[in-house]
């Protein structure tokens, strides 16, 4: 086990208060947790859980269908309890115990054998240790369980370029990105080279050979990664998060020399995305940078989670921007009046494009999405609400006609 100081530094702490012996017996220490025994219990709680969560002052706490519910133990935990749990997770990752401790948080990956893995956050608040645990499935999930456009299948047979998978922390980016490295690794012949902070779900060789870097354990950064990567022959390269502009240089890089680069970015849609990568270079720089990347990127997926209608989760609502004459040109000149990623989307469904408020109608009119909860995670509300008053005045005439009261009805003679 692993150990690490929490609390500010150089405070003394608080002189023990006088005891007696009747008092001491009656409030005897709570016993340590075990916490690989901890974590199986939290996991026996329901079918599907996202996170774990430990801190200070709560129960140990899930989060199911995205709202929180205690599990494993009705006990608060102390804050002994969790920087046991803290330090049991991160074991001897030194890199992570430095992290820890200079810059107030680290990242790791724990496994339980033969059961899940973990994306674990390990961070300081009000001076304890807090731990918020992402539960990997053991099982790399496939596009259609994931219930994803088919349009995705045409990227195993893309050859190079760069396809990039966005949205907001915990909408299913590793997810969708594994099912697609899953897919080119039963129908393709390839190597296959990801660079991950850390590793989460585990690809076994099929018919590709699938190699795993995890930053920190198996290289110091992204970009030393990628560069190196570029002498390793792969022909597909996953690289977990452009973080930084020479991140992108270099997957630009290795896009245009042959090879198809999958990456993600915390941005809200395509538009968002462009601007994004255009906006990590300086001012002199960017319009050869678009002139680049009107060439060489191949989709741009955004994705958003939403609650299903009958409650029995949640489902991924998609954005979808493809490379088309169009779109290339609308990244390479930016946009203006008339002339947005947005339109070219919204005109390119026979292209295999879609908006995300034109996927939140098409579920709403499924039955699959209520209608409030799909303007909340709309795009534009107010477009969409007129794109559906068809539905809500048909909505409105029948709770009319189910309130009206068979008693005042009249006849005519």
């Amino acid at each position: 086990m692993s150990s690490f100081t929490t609390g500010p530094p150089n405070v003394a702490p608080p002189a023990p208060r006088p005891a007696t012996a009747a008092a001491t017996a009656a409030a005897p220490a709570a016993a340590p947790f075990s916490t690989p025994a901890l974590l199986a219990a939290m996991l026996k709680t329901a079918a599907k859980i996202s996170d774990l969560f430990f801190t200070p002052g709560k129960p140990p706490l899930v989060e199911i269908d995205g709202k929180l519910t205690p599990a494993g133990t009705a006990r608060v935990l102390t804050i002994d309890d969790t920087r046991r749990i803290a330090s049991d997770l991160i074991g001897n990752n030194q890199h992570a115990i430095e992290n820890l401790k200079e810059s107030g948080s680290c990242d790791v990956s724990y496994s339980m054998p033969g059961a899940n893995r973990f994306r674990v956050n390990v961070f300081m608040q009000r001076g304890t240790c807090a731990v918020v645990m992402r539960v990997i499935p053991a099982k790399v999930p496939d596009l259609e369980s994931l219930n994803l456009p088919a349009e995705l299948n045409k990227i195993v047979d893309l050859r190079n370029g760069i396809v990039l998978v966005t949205g907001p922390t915990g909408s299913g980016k590793s997810s969708t990105l594994a099912a697609i490295i899953d897919k080119i690794n039963k129908e393709q012949s390839y190597h296959v080279l990801t660079i991950e902070d850390p590793i989460e779900f585990l690809h076994a060789h099929k018919n590709c050979i699938v190699h795993q870097r995890e930053l920190h354990s198996d290289t110091p950064s992204f970009a030393l990664a990628l560069r190196a990567a570029l002498r390793q022959a792969p022909k597909v390269i996953l690289v977990g998060e452009m973080r930084d502009k020479e991140t992108i240089e270099i997957a630009m890089e290795a896009a245009e020399t042959g090879h198809l680069v999958l990456s993600t970015l915390h941005t809200i849609d395509a538009s968002k995305t462009v601007e994004r990568i255009v906006g990590a270079f300086p001012m002199a720089e960017q319009h050869t940078l678009r002139n680049r990347l009107a060439k060489s990127f191949r989709y741009i997926i955004s994705q958003r989670l939403v609650p299903r209608k009958d409650g029995t989760g949640r489902m991924a609502v998609i954005e979808i921007l493809k490379s088309t004459l169009r779109t290339r040109e609308y990244v390479e000149k930016g946009e203006t009046d008339g002339k947005t990623l947005l339109d070219a989307m919204r005109v390119g469904e026979q292209e295999g494009m879609q908006t995300f408020d034109g996927d939140i109608e098409r579920l709403i009119r499924s039955g699959a999405l209520d209608m409030e909860t799909g303007l909340a995670y709309a795009t534009n509300p107010g477009n969409l609400l007129l794109d559906m008053s068809d539905l809500r005045l048909e909505a409105e005439s029948e709770s009319e006609s189910e309130s009206a009261d068979p008693l005042l009805e009249t006849t005519e003679k």
